[in-house]
């Protein structure tokens, strides 16, 4: 898989966008000297440029263009069959002692890690381009934005950036020429895509990332979980505010009271569908907007949370996204889009498994196979991904772009759970929110490598993208609390349960807007609930059921609380607990006492 194509020489005007800062330069000239590059693409973000890489990706087989009546402007990207998920196993922190980085993370000396990454990195742009990217995460001006370089040797790198960042000149004028301006080094080289030698390395301290050896979004889009969670969660701690694995939803009602909704679901658990959503027709004049779908970088303002999504686009997972689970996604990806690891029709179109309509007779599979409906494999990689502007959303909130950011009303938890946790309960408090995210699970699904269907704790979502030791940042959510004088309530939600036969009891999608609208209710303090053991659970008659078609004992299923499976549960609260290795604030440890009370165990 190695990259033998002869190096870009870009147009004239292309290619040369070169900051002023004389410390980005000097990094520049420090990697080029260690990676040997045939030539340095400056990248500047603009339209032309991105045309011409588009054209230099298609001649190298590096994307393969769609039918352009289909899809306009989109195109499909195959990774290497061994590269095709985060691997949680080749990320490490690199922090100078290993309790910095925690029991929940890779730890590996920093010294050590650079001598290593830099001997892989010896050469390794030989007879290659070396693209430096300037991108900013966030809004332009925004207090919480950060500027970061991304130095590649992948053309599916940067053209993805341009979708996922604000990239380019916009980045190079918020960074300025202060040589001593705070901004994150990310240096990435496919090498060989040998999975023995790959590895995604985070330097917090340093603000740096470095990964080698993979081609795939979630280790080499290093603006997103490497930045905009790992070395920005550390920031976030250092510096007084949150980054987060959420998305931002807006809610508006017909009377057009607007509230602002945070939510972390770990990954392909409903998190694009839920910042989506479209109401049912039962709830005309309700409105739901899009801020962001997976990432939101909050601070303290007037005591209120504020949240920005720093993100400036959309990388999902593709299996199951249809007009019926998702048509605000499906109208997103419809055109501006790459496809990675999806199927190729004959007549040039993308599909998966989930599309609407027909399988087709033939396609070409994820792997560049002959695939037919008979065919054992799945035609579509089942973690394979769409890269969209946020912009194709017709739904995006007309707020995105608020420095400010929007005031949060509530904070969701929720995960993949096929039983003893409730369709939605409330905490009593902040502190008991913070339990209820430190103790959440998901059954595990295919965004990241290793089995699927196992119930595994992730901590506010943020298991794999914690990026410092897990118990701090247990602590941070608590200090936030006490700083703020108007918390968002805090929520924990399950679309997934279900029952004997095996199948899910929630119709889900657009109907969870009736778990939200009792969650908004909540907010305004005109939801009813009954206290339970586990938080404020709704009744029957506190959802808007009407004109859902869902049988009243599916529905007392859904709200109720089995006993034994709660002994279970809070068993495996303490020996999660337990397999942190002390580092748990007692403040958790005695919310997790109190709920073992409230059930007399």
């Amino acid at each position: 898989m190695k990259n033998l194509a002869p190096a870009i020489f870009p147009p004239k005007g292309i290619g040369d966008a070169k900051p002023g800062n004389k410390a980005v330069l000097d990094w520049v000239h420090e990697i080029a000297t260690l990676t040997q590059p045939e030539n340095i693409f400056w990248c500047d973000g603009s339209e032309r440029e991105n045309e011409f890489l588009i054209g230099e990706s298609l001649k190298q087989n590096v994307l393969i263009e769609l039918n352009q009546k289909k899809v306009p402007r989109s195109y499909l990207h195959r990774s290497n069959p061994n590269d095709v998920a985060r691997v949680e196993q080749f990320t490490f922190v690199c922090t100078p002692t290993k309790q910095e980085a925690g029991p929940t993370n890779n730890w590996s000396d920093p010294t050590e890690t650079y001598a290593k990454l830099r001997g892989l990195l010896a050469g390794a742009m030989r007879g290659r381009t070396m693209f430096v990217i300037p991108y900013m995460m966030g809004p332009a001006d925004s207090p919480l934005t950060k500027v970061g370089f991304e130095i590649t040797d992948s053309k599916y790198v940067v053209l993805s950036l341009r979708t996922m960042t604000r990239m380019g000149e916009i980045a190079l004028r918020r960074l300025g020429d202060d040589r001593n301006a705070e901004w994150n080094r990310g240096v990435h080289s496919l090498l060989d895509v040998n999975p023995e030698r790959r590895f995604i390395c985070h330097f917090p301290q340093d603000n740096t990332i470095i990964s080698v050896g993979s081609g795939y979004g979630g280790n080499v889009l290093l603006s997103k979980k490497c930045l905009a969670l790992r070395i920005g969660s550390y920031l976030a701690c250092k510096q007084g505010w949150m980054a987060e694995h959420m998305l931002i939803l807006g809610v508006e009602s017909p009377e057009g009271r607007k509230h602002y909704v945070a939510a972390a679901f770990p990954s392909a658990c409903g998190k694009t569908n839920f910042a989506m959503l479209i109401p049912p027709a039962h709830f005309k004049g309700w409105k739901v907007t899009t801020v962001g779908d997976d990432i939101a970088w909050m601070r303290i303002r007037d005591g209120r949370l504020y949240a920005v999504n720093p993100e400036n686009g959309y990388f999902g997972v593709v299996p199951g996204t249809s007009y019926k689970s998702n048509p605000n996604a499906m109208r997103s990806i419809a055109h501006d889009t790459i496809y990675t690891n999806v199927a190729l029709t004959d007549d040039g179109d993308a599909w998966w498994e989930g599309k609407d309509g027909e399988p087709p007779a033939h396609a070409i599979d994820w792997r560049g196979n002959d695939w037919t409906p008979q065919s054992k494999e799945k035609a579509a990689h089942p973690n394979s991904r769409f890269t969209t502007p946020m912009r194709n959303n017709p739904a995006l909130d007309p707020d995105v772009e608020k420095g400010e950011g929007v005031p949060i009303s509530a904070i969701i938890f929720g995960g993949r759970r096929s039983d003893t946790v409730p369709l939605v309960y409330q905490a009593f408090d902040w502190n008991h929110g913070v339990y209820l995210g430190a103790t959440m699970a998901s059954e595990t699904t295919a965004a990241a490598t290793g089995a699927v269907g196992r119930v595994r704790r992730d901590p506010m979502a943020m298991l794999p993208f914690c990026g410092y030791n897990i118990g701090d940042y247990f602590q941070h959510w608590l200090d936030i609390g006490k700083r703020l004088t108007n918390p968002p309530l805090i929520f924990n939600v399950n679309w997934f349960r279900k029952g004997a036969d095996g199948k899910f009891l929630w119709s889900g999608f657009g109907e969870n807007m009736r778990v939200l609208k009792w969650i908004i209710d909540r907010c305004e303090g005109s939801g009813g609930a009954l206290k339970s053991p586990v938080g404020w659970l709704p009744s029957p008659h506190d959802l808007d059921l009407a004109e859902l078609d869902i049988d009243h004992n599916a529905v007392d299923e859904l709200l109720g609380l089995d006993h034994e499976e709660w002994q279970k549960e809070i068993a495996a609260h303490k020996e999660f607990f337990d397999s942190l290795g002390g580092v748990v604030p007692e403040e958790l440890q005695k919310q997790c006492e109190q709920l073992a009370a409230g059930f007399d165990l």
